[in-house]
């Protein structure tokens, strides 16, 4: 990667991932271990995208999806209990939203393409639900 996309992540972590975070942990009422591969989020020439995109790819439809399913005190223990770590990466240059979420573990993995289908967070919000529910 170059020196702006380098520029644009470090921008977006600085000003951008401790609100989002914090939003989430709001959404899960419990503190949310995230980690993000950054490096794999990076894609040449798509800088300008990054602040918008990466929002909208990973984590609005991760706070979105916490928000639903810790709508109640029942759901939220067991999702506080069974739910120990998210990660967020772009392994697999995936676009689909079917295959965005992965749980196993307690290991809840988001793995999709930060520049492809950036709209498709309701999507995206559905399959986190549907693989945490499925896997408590």
């Amino acid at each position: 990667m170059g020196l702006a996309e380098k520029k644009a992540s470090h921008e977006f972590q600085k000003n951008r991932f401790d609100g989002l975070k914090e939003q989430l942990n709001a959404a899960a009422g419990f503190d949310l271990e995230v980690e993000v591969n950054w490096a794999s989020l990076e894609v040449d020439n798509y800088s300008h995208l990054y602040d918008e995109a990466w929002a909208q790819v990973f984590f609005n439809p991760l706070i979105n999806a916490f928000k639903e399913m810790c709508a109640d005190d029942f759901a939220q223990g067991i999702i506080k209990e069974g739910v120990k770590k998210v990660i967020i990466q772009n392994t697999s240059d995936n676009w689909s939203s079917s295959r965005f979420a992965e749980f196993k573990e307690g290991v809840l993995t988001l793995d999709h393409s930060p520049i492809t289908n950036i709209h498709h967070e309701a999507d995206r919000q559905a399959n986190i639900k549907e693989v945490v529910e499925k896997g408590l």
